[in-house]
């Protein structure tokens, strides 16, 4: 397909009906403030994160009325040009994170690993800094070399009770994908080679590339290629949820079984494993929902409860655009959880958005694979959800009955 043709049949495909967006109210909310770009990274230590403003509760859709007033900013559902890859978006929104974890006196030392938000500031997030304040022996913020992740790592001693809270504050753009601009600095060849092999449960040769072939077919152009491999795994796969967290990520055994779904990590994994069979850099984003949607209901938080909001997304990587933004996975989940046929308008519009917009009311945390825990041998195969380790057993934070934690989400407004 000609670069042409494709960027035609793109702009159909985003397009909102008229008629919809006419029945729909004029959104009051006001946006909040841009953040400045001379804000640094508070450096961690005891303490509390002081609240600067109140938040206000944002509007809840319902499935009866789910498409969003106010779309993601650069959809073509806005009817406005789309903003430039290479530009900073307008509107900035701010959460506050709050994780709390609590461990009753155990035999042996205990270990605690938490993933924290992205390090590096990018067009669609920065972390203004954390705080923290607990009773650990020794704690640590380690920064590691694949895929971008940083952790909080803490210990306590033989029979001590754990009691661990930290704050961080992490400010959101809406992100979107321009195929009009090819302005994207390259990205290493390290970065990108990593993205192409397997990891323990993602492969990249076997029963992903026999798939991979025979859905692209003839198409040469890579963003093609992978529209086509978005929309095979939205119609293929089923969203599971039964499944705990975000599921496991065995892509494997997907590709063994024939049976396609899961949760996020599954789906989206399924996305980044057939791309990277044909030869296109691809990778799981792992993260955390932190406020409502403007789009779905089922697809953002209701309250400020986010222990069980973490989410996978998926970006891939094309020369000259950079990384693209997709989210097969929150397709397949409106379908699930908001009871809409295939051939709904509203599913379609969403399926559309979802090919090159993250809606930033989620945050990333790394993109990380096979995972070596600081001060532990052993690897995780991607480290989303709290980590603890007690009388030499690992637990994920899967089973909230293996310990307790919390994690709260709220919007900060700038007044």
């Amino acid at each position: 397909m000609k670069r042409r043709d494709f960027l035609a049949s793109a702009a159909a495909l985003s397009l909102f009906s008229a008629e919809a967006l006419a029945e729909k109210k004029k959104s009051t909310t006001k946006p909040a403030s841009k953040p400045k770009s001379t804000a640094k990274k508070a450096k961690p230590g005891r303490g509390s994160v002081k609240s600067a403003a109140a938040s206000s509760a944002p509007v809840v859709h319902t499935a009866d009325d789910p498409i969003i007033e106010k779309p993601p900013q650069g959809t073509s559902a806005t009817r406005l040009p789309p903003v430039k890859a290479e530009e900073p978006p307008a509107t900035w929104q701010t959460y506050e994170v709050t994780t709390v974890v609590t461990v009753k006196a155990a035999t042996g030392q205990t270990s605690l690993w938490l993933p924290l938000p992205l390090n590096q500031d990018t067009l669609f997030q920065r972390t203004l800094g954390h705080s923290w304040d607990g009773n650990p022996k020794l704690s640590s913020m380690r920064r590691l070399p694949d895929g971008d992740l940083e952790v909080f790592h803490s210990e306590w001693s033989d029979g001590s009770e754990a009691h661990f809270q930290i704050k961080t504050m992490v400010t959101t753009a809406d992100r979107h994908f321009d195929i009009t601009k090819r302005t994207i600095a390259p990205e290493r060849e390290d970065i990108l080679r990593r993205n192409l092999q397997s990891s323990q449960l993602i492969p990249n040769d076997g029963l992903a590339h026999q798939l991979g072939a025979r859905i692209v077919g003839r198409i040469k152009d890579p963003v093609a290629q992978a529209k086509a491999i978005y929309d095979w795994v939205v119609e293929n796969t089923i969203y599971d949820t039964g499944l705990p967290g975000c599921g496991n990520g065995d892509i494997n055994q997907q590709l063994i079984s024939g049976k396609y779904g899961g949760r996020s990590a599954d789906i989206n994994g399924l996305f980044v494993s057939i791309c990277r069979a044909i030869g296109i850099p691809a990778r799981c984003v792992y993260g955390l929902r932190v406020g409502p949607s403007r789009l779905f209901r089922s697809l953002g938080l209701t309250a400020e409860d986010a222990t069980r909001a973490q989410h996978v997304r998926a970006e891939f990587y094309v020369p000259g655009f950079g990384w693209i933004p997709v989210d097969p996975s929150d397709v397949r989940r409106a379908i699930g959880m908001e009871g809409l046929s295939d051939q709904d308008s509203k599913l379609q519009s969403l399926r559309k958005i979802l090919f090159g917009v993250w809606e930033m009311n989620w945050i990333a945390f790394n993109v990380g694979t096979d995972v070596e825990l600081p001060g532990r041998q052993t690897k995780v195969p991607f480290l989303l959800l709290p980590q603890l380790e007690a009388q030499g057993t690992l637990r994920d934070g899967t089973n909230p009955a293996t310990f307790e934690y919390t994690i709260n989400a709220r919007r900060r407004i700038e007044l």
